[in-house]
C-alpha cells in the first residue's frame, strides 16, 4: 500500500482541493470543470475486493481538467512543487502541444501550481509558461524559479472557495486584450 509520502499519492490533496472548488463553482453556476481520468487497461484485478492491482496507461493524457467558465473553454493541469523551483520535466511535450492548440482555438490554458514549501497556490497562464519551455528547448534551464513568476497571479484564498482560480482567469483574459 502506498504511503502518504509516496509518488503515488503526490498531488492527491491538491487534486481534492481543486475537485471541491470545482463543485462549489458548479453549485454557484459559475463554471463546469471536469477532472479528466487517465485511461488505463487493467491487467490484474482482485476479484474478491474488485480492485485493479496492476494496469498500464492506454495513451498519454493531455491535461488534468477541462470545461467552461461562463462560456469560455478552459483547460489546466495541476502540479505541486516541494521547493520554490519547478522542474519542467514534470510537464510533457504532448501536454504543451495540447495547451498551445487549445489556446489557438481561443481557449484558456494554464497550470495551477502549489508551491508546498511556501504554501502558495499559483495560476500560471500558458503564455507565461511557454517562454520557460522554449528556454529549456534551446538548451537553457530545465526549471523555473518562483521568483521569476509574475506575483499578480498568486491565488488569494480569502474568497470562500478552497482555491479561487476563477479570478485569475479574469486577470489572464484581461492581459490578452
Amino acid at each position: 500500500m502506498a504511503t502518504w509520502n509516496s509518488r503515488g499519492l503526490r498531488g492527491s490533496l491538491l487534486e481534492e482541493e481543486i475537485n471541491r472548488t470545482n463543485e462549489q463553482y458548479k453549485d454557484h453556476n459559475l463554471a463546469l470543470i471536469q477532472k479528466i481520468p487517465t485511461p488505463i487497461t487493467p491487467i490484474n484485478i482482485d476479484k474478491e475486493n474488485r480492485h485493479i492491482t496492476l494496469a498500464y496507461f492506454d495513451q498519454k493524457s493531455t491535461v488534468d481538467y477541462i470545461g467552461a467558465v461562463q462560456g469560455i473553454p478552459v483547460c489546466f493541469d495541476a502540479k505541486e512543487s516541494a521547493s520554490t523551483t519547478f522542474a519542467l520535466q514534470n510537464i510533457h511535450p504532448h501536454q504543451v502541444e495540447f495547451m498551445k492548440r487549445f489556446e489557438e482555438q481561443d481557449g484558456v490554458a494554464f497550470f495551477l501550481i502549489h508551491f508546498t514549501s511556501v504554501d502558495i497556490y499559483y495560476y500560471l497562464p500558458f503564455r507565461n509558461f511557454y517562454p520557460f519551455w522554449e528556454r529549456m528547448e534551446r538548451g537553457g534551464r530545465k526549471s523555473f524559479r518562483f521568483d521569476e513568476l509574475d506575483k499578480t497571479f498568486i491565488i488569494n484564498k480569502e474568497h470562500g472557495f478552497l482555491i479561487p482560480y476563477l479570478e485569475m482567469i479574469n486577470l489572464d483574459l484581461s492581459g490578452r486584450q
